[in-house]
């Protein structure tokens, strides 16, 4: 006997998610199931058509937790082809992908298509055709509420969403989670930005900015994906901490081919073991180091004094001096890598060769270039006067030769700065050598100028201020004929070299032609927190829009002074306040308070993490760095001792940079505890 259909609207909706699930289950089964014993013709073709049926079923996995639609549009009037001749609407359930039933029919829209835009956009001011909205809670995997807003509805009042507010303030625990349900349409704007320009965005704390650039990259690979699966993504974030929070955003969404980096891995040529000063650090990453660089590649070029004789046979051939100097000058004044350069020279000459056998009677043709070419004589005059280059090499030179540093450097930086930017101790070799995190980005500079960087199609750039001019370049490299996404906030900026405006930084990336975007409503942290930190923007970025927030949360902010002696005892009951909330607590300290701190957490018994490792029910709270602070977030935050964060920095405008960056990681509560006096503009 068929079941009776049920009257309860929540019912239904938890029937539709219960027949989604299924229907993606068939989805998966059935790619499973497939065979292609007798459908590949090579073992090639088989490895590449059995690693796509993994990837497919990897991608078609049901995540238990993580709702598969969490909205519903109803249209007034149908879409689709086939119904739109009846007159009535149409509905669609919006979810993080697709789901068809057995008959191929759509039982869940993937939130990226472009009937689901609406979703986001559509407003009681421009309802796009959309009659209701309905947003869905969940409590784990289950469907638990609903909430409809009838756009084209006059009468109805504009109210703000329950179901909202309740997605964004939900607690943090275990890494980043997707934004998808709560997208807002000025974030929508930027995600579905064309994939052929790059968008820079400037996004205050809890602007959402990471995640409109990863929910950006899953778009662009639903929209443009045998173009991106042939040129490639990258995601680069500022260390690995924070790029382990973000690592399960896009396998959420569906996207399991997204690489992740920092610039350091980058540029990973040599093996870092040094540090810089202040000083040499902000010079090595100085954008003219790059004309410094070229120079010197360019260094070993010379004009010959000998002419070039090749014998083939019982004749021989002669190539003049002069012309072998005329055939390197034209060389030399192209914009042509080095080494593809080198290669050039060789056939240049066997041309020249080819000539005067021609004028000779004989008639040889491509081989025979190609084979003088690889003729010693025409080898010895390519190595002698176009020396073949090792960029690893070269930047060691120029690190401990000064008389080669200044050779290159004459004319663009000063004695002063050249001292500065020299190796205290000359490296002996390339493994041996103490390379600097700044000197790994200057032979990647030096390689590029050997030969070309391969480039993707599409590149984030997360934590983008924090860049010199010398990473931003390194990061060009990787997207020349492709798109980036460039994510950041100049008040964040905690290098000594951090960018002072995006035009510059764009510049140096080589897209100056890229939009700006600035985000400045918030939506994580606390209206109360935000004004709070928001007092230092005078000091650390003039004239930049201080952001607002939609969370008015009464009580978020507490700042406490406390003696000297019962600092540690404060932290310590502090955290075991914040612990008692659902959710993550983060205790943001000064670099060099985290030894300290972490000994009288194991002493007081309370487990405590590292930063990037996931939260669980057991461990809740994690010990972070004031330096890895930046792009994570904590339902509840306690800061140690403002005043040494400050004091941990180069300089008084960097240390209050780094502080703002402290004060804006809480979703819900922020305690600020210190001993010594708070900077003036917090007091």
């Amino acid at each position: 006997m068929p079941a009776t259909p049920t009257t309860d609207p929540l019912q239904r909706e938890r029937d539709h998610l219960a027949a989604s699930r299924s229907a993606l289950r068939a989805m998966r089964e059935d790619v499973q199931s497939l065979d292609i014993r007798d459908v590949t013709g090579t073992w090639v073709t088989a490895v590449v058509l059995q690693n796509q049926i993994e990837a497919r079923i990897a991608a078609l996995a049901d995540l238990a937790d993580t709702p598969l639609f969490f909205g519903r549009l109803d249209y007034l009037h149908a879409i689709s082809e086939e119904l739109s001749e009846g007159g009535g609407g149409e509905s669609f359930y919006i979810g993080r992908r697709h789901v068809h039933d057995a008959d191929g029919d759509p039982m869940v829209i993937d939130w990226r298509a472009p009937v689901s835009q609406p979703f986001y956009r559509a407003s009681r001011t421009d309802p796009q055709d959309v009659e209701r909205r309905r947003r869905f809670g969940y409590t784990g995997g289950e469907l638990t509420a609903y909430e409809d807003e009838h756009l084209s509805d006059p009468e109805e009042s504009d109210t703000a969403s329950a179901l909202l507010a309740a997605e964004i303030e939900k607690p943090r625990v275990g890494p980043m989670r997707d934004i998808v349900a709560t997208i807002q349409p000025e974030q929508d704007e930027i995600v579905r930005s064309d994939v052929t320009g790059t968008i820079c965005v400037q996004g205050a704390p809890g602007t959402g900015k990471t995640a409109v650039g990863l929910h950006r990259v899953a778009y662009l690979l639903y929209a443009h994906r045998e173009r991106l699966a042939r040129t490639g993504t990258l995601v680069i974030g500022p260390n690995n901490a924070f790029l382990s929070y973000i690592e399960q955003v896009l396998p959420a969404l569906g996207e399991l081919d997204v690489a992740q980096a920092t610039v350091q891995q980058l540029v990973g040529h040599v093996e870092v073991r040094g540090e810089d000063t202040p000083q040499a650090a902000r010079l090595k990453g100085d954008a003219r180091m790059a004309e410094v660089l070229r120079r010197a590649v360019r260094s070993g070029i010379t004009l010959p004094t000998e002419p070039c004789v090749v014998v083939r046979g019982s004749r021989r051939w002669r190539v003049p001096a002069y012309e072998l100097a005329e055939i390197i000058e034209e060389l030399k004044g192209r914009e042509t890598r080095y080494g593809a350069a080198r290669d050039a020279l060789a056939q240049r000459i066997a041309h020249a060769v080819l000539v005067k056998m021609e004028q000779g009677g004989e008639a040889p043709d491509d081989r025979v270039q190609d084979a003088v070419a690889r003729n010693s004589a025409v080898k010895a005059v390519v190595k002698e006067c176009w020396p073949a280059v090792d960029p690893a090499k070269l930047v060691l030179r120029l690190l401990s030769d000064p008389e080669f540093l200044a050779g290159c450097a004459e004319g663009v930086l000063t004695p002063e700065e050249q001292q500065a930017v020299l190796w205290p101790k000359p490296g002996r070799s390339v493994k041996t050598a103490r390379w600097t995190q700044a000197d790994a980005v200057l032979v990647d500079e030096a390689t590029d100028l050997v030969q070309r960087t391969p480039s993707l199609g599409h590149v984030v750039l997360d934590e983008a201020q924090d860049l010199s001019p010398m990473q931003y370049r390194a990061v060009g490299r990787r997207c020349t004929t492709g798109s980036a996404t460039v994510l950041g906030d100049l008040a964040q900026g905690t290098t000594p070299w951090a960018t002072a405006s995006w035009p510059d930084a764009l510049r140096h990336l080589g897209k100056p032609e890229a939009h700006v975007e600035e985000l400045t409503k918030g939506f994580r942290v606390p209206e109360e927190v935000i004004a709070y930190a928001s007092r230092l923007l005078p000091a650390i970025a003039p004239g930049l829009a201080p952001a607002t927030s939609v969370r008015d949360a009464p009580g978020s902010l507490t700042v406490r002074r406390v003696a000297e002696d019962e600092r540690t005892r404060a932290v310590l009951a502090a955290c075991r306040e914040a612990l008692e909330h659902e959710g993550s607590t983060g205790l943001i300290a000064a670099d060099a308070r985290v030894p300290l701190l972490g000994e009288a957490l194991a002493a007081a018994g309370l487990p405590y993490l590292s930063p990037g490792t996931e939260t669980s029910a057991e461990a809740r709270l994690t010990l972070v760095p004031a330096s890895l602070a930046k792009g994570l977030e904590y339902d509840y935050v306690v800061l140690d001792e403002p005043a040494a964060v400050i004091a941990g920095e180069p300089d008084e405008r960097t240390g209050l940079r780094r502080l703002y960056v402290a004060l804006t990681r809480a979703v819900s509560g922020l305690t600020v505890l210190h001993a010594e006096p708070l900077p003036e503009q917090l007091r």
